[in-house]
């Protein structure tokens, strides 16, 4: 499965605990990165300064459903369960 361009839940649901430019401490769960443009585009895609996790993402079906209002749902819900 490919991303879907403008979804950009993975980039606000998740916590990231590694530095991002503008974020050096990374980011909470539910906050949106600053590297995320005004159309839910990655500012520092293929760029050395992204975040090896933020990289190594792969779209799936069961992270990002079928829109994007149910990845940003599945992406906090798993985020949610695995912060306990």
């Amino acid at each position: 499965m490919n991303c879907r361009l403008g979804c950009g839940a993975c980039c606000i649901a998740p916590s990231i605990s590694s530095g991002i430019p503008g974020m050096p401490n990374g980011k909470a769960p539910g906050e949106r990165c600053v590297q995320l443009s005004d159309d839910n585009l990655c500012l520092i895609f293929g760029s050395p300064d992204r975040p090896a996790v933020c990289s190594d993402f792969e779209a799936s079906l069961d992270v990002c459903g079928d829109s994007n209002e149910e990845a940003l749902w599945l992406i906090t819900n798993l985020e949610s369960q695995t912060s306990q």
